[in-house]
């Protein structure tokens, strides 16, 4: 088995997937364009990783109250403090940066809709 996708019930598919594309660099793979807004969004590989979707039947849970370690969505980074500034014009939050004991920064934001998102600049790539 591979890894296919993350799904989120979010309170505006349409315009999170917008940011995302905009500001992460993802791109829609596939989308439904009645309700529930679903949007498959893809990374720079081609590879879905997220799904998002305005679903009323589901609770929509209130991101901005859980703490970032209850549950986050990590991208790569280049340069996490520069990426930060960026994201924060962009309507990004900045919650708290990290460096790690070999020197990976890792920079903990929530996107405008209060999704936690993490920068991670590594020394050494996870795979």
């Amino acid at each position: 088995m591979t890894f296919e996708h993350f799904a989120l019930n979010v309170a505006d598919a349409r315009a999170m997937a917008a940011w995302y594309v905009a500001h992460l660099g993802f791109r829609i793979v596939r989308q439904i364009d009645t309700a529930p807004f679903t949007r498959f969004l893809a990374d720079e590989t081609g590879r879905p990783v997220i799904e998002i979707y305005t679903n009323p039947g589901a609770p929509i849970p209130e991101r901005r109250s859980q703490p970032p370690l209850c549950f986050h969505f990590a991208v790569t980074s280049s340069d996490a403090r520069v990426d930060r500034t960026r994201l924060e014009a962009a309507g990004a939050t900045y919650e708290i940066e990290e460096v790690t004991s070999d020197g990976s920064v890792l920079v903990m934001l929530r996107d405008p809709w209060g999704v936690p998102l993490q920068l991670c600049q590594r020394t050494r790539p996870l795979v």
